[in-house]
Protein backbone atom coordinates (compact mmCIF):
# COMPACT_ATOMS: atom_id res chain seq x y z
CA UNK A 1 0.00 0.00 0.00
CA UNK A 2 1.29 3.49 -0.87
CA UNK A 3 2.06 6.22 1.66
CA UNK A 4 -0.98 8.09 0.35
CA UNK A 5 -3.39 5.24 0.97
CA UNK A 6 -2.13 4.86 4.53
CA UNK A 7 -2.46 8.60 5.20
CA UNK A 8 -6.05 8.95 4.01
CA UNK A 9 -8.02 5.74 3.81
CA UNK A 10 -10.03 5.20 0.66
CA UNK A 11 -13.70 6.06 1.12
CA UNK A 12 -13.08 8.78 3.72
CA UNK A 13 -12.95 12.54 3.09
CA UNK A 14 -9.62 13.91 1.90
CA UNK A 15 -11.04 17.45 1.81
CA UNK A 16 -13.90 18.74 3.96
CA UNK A 17 -15.19 22.28 4.26
CA UNK A 18 -18.15 23.66 6.17
CA UNK A 19 -19.45 27.15 5.40
CA UNK A 20 -15.91 28.16 4.37
CA UNK A 21 -15.96 31.92 3.76
CA UNK A 22 -13.47 34.59 2.75
CA UNK A 23 -14.21 38.30 2.59
CA UNK A 24 -12.04 41.13 1.34
CA UNK A 25 -13.67 44.15 2.92
CA UNK A 26 -17.27 44.15 1.70
CA UNK A 27 -16.53 41.74 -1.14
CA UNK A 28 -17.31 38.06 -0.44
CA UNK A 29 -14.89 36.02 -2.54
CA UNK A 30 -15.96 32.62 -1.16
CA UNK A 31 -19.42 32.37 0.39
CA UNK A 32 -20.17 29.45 2.73
CA UNK A 33 -18.44 26.77 0.65
CA UNK A 34 -19.29 23.16 1.56
CA UNK A 35 -17.13 20.41 0.05
CA UNK A 36 -16.71 16.72 0.78
CA UNK A 37 -14.09 15.09 -1.43
CA UNK A 38 -13.50 11.36 -0.96
CA UNK A 39 -9.91 10.11 -0.96
CA UNK A 40 -8.74 9.00 -4.39
CA UNK A 41 -11.17 11.30 -6.21
CA UNK A 42 -10.34 13.65 -9.06
CA UNK A 43 -12.38 16.71 -8.15
CA UNK A 44 -12.90 19.75 -10.37
CA UNK A 45 -13.60 23.24 -9.05
CA UNK A 46 -15.00 25.20 -11.98
CA UNK A 47 -16.14 28.76 -12.51
CA UNK A 48 -15.42 31.97 -14.35
CA UNK A 49 -12.66 34.38 -13.33
CA UNK A 50 -13.51 35.88 -9.96
CA UNK A 51 -15.77 32.98 -8.97
CA UNK A 52 -13.61 32.21 -5.91
CA UNK A 53 -11.77 29.07 -7.05
CA UNK A 54 -8.21 30.25 -6.46
CA UNK A 55 -9.20 31.90 -3.17
CA UNK A 56 -10.66 28.57 -2.01
CA UNK A 57 -7.46 26.74 -2.94
CA UNK A 58 -5.35 29.31 -1.10
CA UNK A 59 -7.39 28.71 2.05
CA UNK A 60 -7.18 24.92 1.71
CA UNK A 61 -3.40 25.08 1.23
CA UNK A 62 -2.98 27.33 4.32
CA UNK A 63 -1.84 30.32 2.23
CA UNK A 64 -4.84 32.47 3.17
CA UNK A 65 -6.85 32.51 6.40
CA UNK A 66 -10.61 32.10 6.25
CA UNK A 67 -12.99 34.77 7.48
CA UNK A 68 -15.43 32.12 8.73
CA UNK A 69 -16.18 28.43 8.53
CA UNK A 70 -13.89 25.40 8.83
CA UNK A 71 -11.85 23.09 6.64
CA UNK A 72 -9.91 19.83 6.93
CA UNK A 73 -7.40 18.47 4.43
CA UNK A 74 -5.99 14.93 4.75
CA UNK A 75 -7.76 14.76 8.11
CA UNK A 76 -6.05 17.85 9.58
CA UNK A 77 -7.64 21.16 10.48
CA UNK A 78 -6.35 23.77 8.05
CA UNK A 79 -5.80 26.37 10.79
CA UNK A 80 -5.06 24.44 13.96
CA UNK A 81 -2.83 21.90 12.16
CA UNK A 82 -1.51 24.02 9.28
CA UNK A 83 1.95 22.48 9.47
CA UNK A 84 0.55 18.96 9.16
CA UNK A 85 -1.64 20.03 6.24
CA UNK A 86 1.40 21.38 4.41
CA UNK A 87 3.25 18.10 4.99
CA UNK A 88 0.43 16.12 3.41
CA UNK A 89 -0.34 18.20 0.32
CA UNK A 90 1.25 19.13 -2.99
CA UNK A 91 0.42 22.37 -4.78
CA UNK A 92 0.99 23.44 -8.38
CA UNK A 93 0.06 27.13 -8.73
CA UNK A 94 -1.06 28.76 -11.94
CA UNK A 95 2.15 30.76 -12.18
CA UNK A 96 5.31 28.86 -13.06
CA UNK A 97 7.17 27.71 -9.94
CA UNK A 98 10.15 25.86 -11.46
CA UNK A 99 13.46 27.74 -11.60
CA UNK A 100 14.41 28.11 -15.27
CA UNK A 101 18.11 28.65 -14.39
CA UNK A 102 18.35 25.16 -12.88
CA UNK A 103 18.05 21.69 -14.36
CA UNK A 104 15.06 19.48 -13.59
CA UNK A 105 17.19 17.39 -11.25
CA UNK A 106 18.44 20.50 -9.43
CA UNK A 107 14.88 21.79 -9.06
CA UNK A 108 13.78 18.49 -7.60
CA UNK A 109 16.79 18.32 -5.28
CA UNK A 110 15.90 21.76 -3.92
CA UNK A 111 12.30 20.74 -3.33
CA UNK A 112 13.37 17.48 -1.69
CA UNK A 113 15.38 19.46 0.84
CA UNK A 114 12.50 21.86 1.45
CA UNK A 115 10.17 18.90 2.06
CA UNK A 116 12.64 17.40 4.53
CA UNK A 117 13.23 14.19 2.57
CA UNK A 118 16.19 12.38 4.09
CA UNK A 119 19.41 12.57 2.06
CA UNK A 120 19.61 8.77 1.73
CA UNK A 121 16.18 8.77 0.02
CA UNK A 122 16.51 11.85 -2.18
CA UNK A 123 18.23 10.26 -5.14
CA UNK A 124 15.70 7.45 -5.46
CA UNK A 125 12.73 9.80 -4.99
CA UNK A 126 14.06 12.18 -7.63
CA UNK A 127 14.77 9.39 -10.11
CA UNK A 128 11.30 7.96 -9.53
CA UNK A 129 9.62 11.35 -10.03
CA UNK A 130 11.58 12.05 -13.23
CA UNK A 131 10.74 8.63 -14.66
CA UNK A 132 7.07 8.90 -13.71
CA UNK A 133 6.75 12.27 -15.44
CA UNK A 134 8.74 11.19 -18.50
CA UNK A 135 11.62 13.58 -17.87
CA UNK A 136 14.53 11.21 -17.18
CA UNK A 137 16.18 11.83 -20.56
CA UNK A 138 16.21 15.62 -20.06
CA UNK A 139 16.84 15.69 -16.32
CA UNK A 140 20.18 17.51 -16.69
CA UNK A 141 18.97 20.12 -19.19
CA UNK A 142 18.16 23.64 -18.03
CA UNK A 143 14.45 24.19 -17.51
CA UNK A 144 14.61 27.29 -19.72
CA UNK A 145 15.03 24.88 -22.66
CA UNK A 146 11.86 22.94 -21.82
CA UNK A 147 8.53 23.12 -23.61
CA UNK A 148 5.46 24.25 -21.69
CA UNK A 149 4.22 20.71 -21.21
CA UNK A 150 7.59 19.58 -19.87
CA UNK A 151 7.63 22.45 -17.37
CA UNK A 152 4.17 21.52 -16.13
CA UNK A 153 5.20 17.88 -15.75
CA UNK A 154 8.27 18.98 -13.77
CA UNK A 155 6.10 21.10 -11.46
CA UNK A 156 3.79 18.16 -10.85
CA UNK A 157 6.88 16.03 -10.11
CA UNK A 158 7.98 18.65 -7.57
CA UNK A 159 4.57 18.54 -5.89
CA UNK A 160 4.71 14.72 -5.67
CA UNK A 161 8.21 14.25 -4.24
CA UNK A 162 7.03 13.83 -0.66
CA UNK A 163 4.14 11.56 -1.75
CA UNK A 164 1.30 13.81 -0.59
CA UNK A 165 -2.20 12.57 0.12
CA UNK A 166 -3.80 15.51 -1.71
CA UNK A 167 -2.57 17.54 -4.69
CA UNK A 168 -3.99 20.93 -5.67
CA UNK A 169 -3.62 21.99 -9.30
CA UNK A 170 -4.60 25.54 -10.25
CA UNK A 171 -5.17 25.66 -14.03
CA UNK A 172 -2.59 22.91 -14.66
CA UNK A 173 -2.69 23.08 -18.49
CA UNK A 174 -3.37 26.75 -19.18
CA UNK A 175 -1.47 27.90 -22.26
CA UNK A 176 -0.46 24.39 -23.39
CA UNK A 177 -0.99 23.08 -26.90
CA UNK A 178 -3.28 20.02 -27.32
CA UNK A 179 -0.42 17.49 -27.40
CA UNK A 180 1.16 18.87 -24.23
CA UNK A 181 -2.23 19.09 -22.53
CA UNK A 182 -3.04 15.45 -23.26
CA UNK A 183 0.43 14.41 -22.06
CA UNK A 184 -0.23 16.08 -18.70
CA UNK A 185 -3.65 14.43 -18.52
CA UNK A 186 -2.10 11.01 -19.05
CA UNK A 187 0.39 11.56 -16.23
CA UNK A 188 -2.41 12.68 -13.92
CA UNK A 189 -4.43 9.55 -14.69
CA UNK A 190 -1.37 7.42 -13.91
CA UNK A 191 -1.01 9.33 -10.64
CA UNK A 192 -4.28 7.95 -9.33
CA UNK A 193 -3.64 4.41 -10.58
CA UNK A 194 -0.18 4.27 -9.03
CA UNK A 195 -0.62 6.23 -5.79
CA UNK A 196 -4.35 6.69 -5.18
CA UNK A 197 -3.77 10.44 -4.84
CA UNK A 198 -6.67 12.82 -4.35
CA UNK A 199 -6.53 15.65 -6.88
CA UNK A 200 -8.41 18.95 -6.73
CA UNK A 201 -8.00 21.00 -9.87
CA UNK A 202 -9.39 24.24 -11.23
CA UNK A 203 -9.81 24.68 -14.95
CA UNK A 204 -11.64 26.69 -17.59
CA UNK A 205 -11.18 23.82 -20.04
CA UNK A 206 -14.46 21.90 -20.03
CA UNK A 207 -12.90 19.08 -22.07
CA UNK A 208 -10.29 18.74 -19.34
CA UNK A 209 -12.93 18.68 -16.61
CA UNK A 210 -14.85 15.93 -18.37
CA UNK A 211 -11.73 13.91 -19.21
CA UNK A 212 -10.28 13.93 -15.68
CA UNK A 213 -12.88 14.65 -13.03
CA UNK A 214 -15.11 12.19 -11.21
CA UNK A 215 -17.02 15.06 -9.65
CA UNK A 216 -17.16 18.78 -10.24
CA UNK A 217 -18.46 21.76 -8.32
CA UNK A 218 -19.28 24.94 -10.20
CA UNK A 219 -18.87 28.26 -8.39
CA UNK A 220 -20.36 31.57 -9.43
CA UNK A 221 -19.63 34.80 -7.56
CA UNK A 222 -18.35 32.94 -4.53
CA UNK A 223 -21.18 30.43 -4.18
CA UNK A 224 -21.72 26.84 -5.31
CA UNK A 225 -24.35 26.77 -8.06
CA UNK A 226 -24.07 23.13 -9.19
CA UNK A 227 -22.34 19.90 -8.20
CA UNK A 228 -22.20 16.35 -9.50
CA UNK A 229 -20.46 14.14 -12.00
CA UNK A 230 -19.96 15.51 -15.52
CA UNK A 231 -22.64 13.09 -16.77
CA UNK A 232 -25.12 14.23 -14.11
CA UNK A 233 -24.54 17.90 -14.85
CA UNK A 234 -24.92 17.38 -18.59
CA UNK A 235 -28.24 15.63 -17.96
CA UNK A 236 -29.40 18.59 -15.87
CA UNK A 237 -28.41 21.00 -18.63
CA UNK A 238 -30.61 19.24 -21.20
CA UNK A 239 -30.60 16.55 -23.84
CA UNK A 240 -27.36 16.44 -25.79
CA UNK A 241 -25.71 19.09 -23.60
CA UNK A 242 -21.92 19.41 -23.51
CA UNK A 243 -19.82 20.52 -20.57
CA UNK A 244 -19.58 23.93 -22.24
CA UNK A 245 -23.39 24.06 -22.13
CA UNK A 246 -23.25 23.09 -18.45
CA UNK A 247 -20.81 25.89 -17.69
CA UNK A 248 -22.91 28.48 -19.52
CA UNK A 249 -26.13 27.32 -17.88
CA UNK A 250 -24.91 27.41 -14.31
CA UNK A 251 -22.79 30.55 -14.56
CA UNK A 252 -25.77 32.30 -16.17
CA UNK A 253 -23.91 32.76 -19.45
CA UNK A 254 -22.27 36.01 -18.42
CA UNK A 255 -18.74 37.25 -17.95
CA UNK A 256 -18.17 37.72 -14.25
CA UNK A 257 -16.98 41.27 -13.77
CA UNK A 258 -15.72 40.51 -10.27
CA UNK A 259 -12.59 38.99 -11.83
CA UNK A 260 -9.57 41.02 -10.78
CA UNK A 261 -6.88 42.51 -13.00
CA UNK A 262 -4.29 40.49 -11.09
CA UNK A 263 -6.04 37.21 -11.97
CA UNK A 264 -6.15 38.10 -15.67
CA UNK A 265 -2.55 39.29 -15.70
CA UNK A 266 -1.34 36.08 -14.02
CA UNK A 267 -3.21 33.91 -16.52
CA UNK A 268 -1.74 35.81 -19.45
CA UNK A 269 1.75 35.66 -18.00
CA UNK A 270 1.50 31.90 -17.49
CA UNK A 271 0.21 31.43 -21.04
CA UNK A 272 3.09 33.46 -22.48
CA UNK A 273 5.75 31.60 -20.46
CA UNK A 274 4.37 28.16 -21.23
CA UNK A 275 3.77 28.98 -24.88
Amino acid sequence: MSDVARTVGLGVPAIETHALTRRFGDFVAVDALDLNVTAGTFFGLLGSNGAGKSTAIKMLTTLLPATAGSAKVAGFDVWRDARQVRRHIGYVPQLISADSALTARENLSLFAKLYGIQSRERGDRIDEALEFMGLSDVSNALVRTYSGGMIRRLEIAQALLHRPAVVFLDEPTVGLDPNARHSVWERLRELRVRFGTTVLLTTHDMEEAEALCDLVTIMHRGRVVAAGSPAQLKARAGSGASMDDVFIKFTQGVIDEHGRYRDTAQARQTTQRLG
